[in-house]
């Protein structure tokens, strides 16, 4: 195996290591919101709602409209990805399995406790799973198509989808309180950070075998190459600190820009 094509597994699996324990997480982190009684995520809301009115439960529901919403994708020509499919399910059998593992909260305190560390870990599993690039979730795709297809600004119809949720999910009976207004002012600068954090360096192009810049077969290291003459390079940050979500045009950066 070469060094080049080494490399690329190593970046492969991060990827999807960080795309499953993100989404994972982003499981249990919904779960400590629902014991915690105290307010959900947005879509939360809508599917604690339908829980309440067919009887599935909550992480049944969030499957089923992950799959309605994915084929909403369709007619605003959205392209899923590996991150997109395994969303729609990952997520929603994480948060049964931790409800069914969580015991119910009792006293404020434990309540309150339960809530801060959902929506802190809900930020952490966010950034995990965004910066693995693998694809956006259903929810998320969706937002960045009627941006495209609409062209209406990111913020605009983030809101509208997001207050449409929460209403209906308000009155189908799901819990909105201070964890949902809570959630809505945190999320975005936690996920900014854990997107830092966690985000994939691109393989570098012109390195390995093929480039030319590294070691050639023969006898020997191949002489270092001279440098061209002009201004000296200006130096750039490493990637892992440099935050995807920038990048213009990118489904992340859509995701995370307010």
């Amino acid at each position: 195996m070469s060094i080049a094509s080494g490399a690329r597994g190593r970046h492969l699996t991060r990827q999807l290591v960080q795309l499953y324990a993100g989404l994972t997480l982003y499981g249990v982190s919904s779960a400590l919101l629902v014991r915690a009684g105290l307010g959900m995520e947005p879509w939360n809301v809508l599917h604690q709602g339908l829980s309440e009115l067919t009887g599935l439960t909550i992480g049944v529901v969030s499957i089923v409209v992950g799959a309605i919403v994915l084929l909403l994708w369709i007619p605003i020509r959205q392209r899923p990805g590996l991150g997109t499919v395994s969303n729609v399910f990952v997520v929603g059998l994480a948060m049964d399995g931790s409800l069914a593992l969580l015991p119910e909260a009792h006293g404020l305190p434990a309540r309150v406790a339960l809530m801060v560390l959902g929506i802190v870990l809900n930020g952490l599993a966010t950034g995990l799973y965004i910066a693995a690039r693998l694809g956006p979730g259903p929810r998320d795709g969706l937002m960045t198509g009627l941006h495209r297809a609409t062209g209406r600004s990111i913020r605009l119809v983030r809101t509208l989808i997001e207050v449409a949720v929460v209403a209906t999910g308000f009155l189908l009976g799901g819990s909105v309180g201070v964890g949902t207004v809570l959630y809505a002012l945190a999320i975005g600068p936690l996920a900014q950070f854990f997107l830092r954090f966690f985000a994939v360096p691109e393989p570098t192009p012109g390195t390995g075998p093929a480039s030319g810049t590294g070691p050639v077969s023969g006898t020997g290291p191949a002489p270092a190459p001279t440098p061209a003459p002009g201004p000296a390079p200006v130096s750039t940050p490493e990637p892992a600190a440099v935050d995807a979500a920038d990048a213009a045009g990118t489904p992340e950066g859509a995701i995370l820009r307010r």
